[in-house]
């Protein structure tokens, strides 16, 4: 019998700096309600502003 959940099953959020979804992760399960990155390059990112994520996808 498989164990745990299908990723396409849990929830997910948009990234507030670079605009992409991402999924819950194990980690994150006591605060998911406060995350609002989903790396470190782009929780640095939304301290300085949001142009160098966006100028690095384009």
């Amino acid at each position: 019998m498989p164990r745990g959940v299908k990723k396409a099953d849990l929830p997910q959020k948009t990234c507030a700096t670079c605009g992409r979804p991402f999924a819950w992760r194990r980690k994150w399960a006591r605060d998911w309600e406060s995350v609002r990155f989903c790396s470190d390059r782009c929780r640095a990112a939304g301290r300085k502003g949001r142009e160098a994520v966006v100028a690095d996808r384009a």
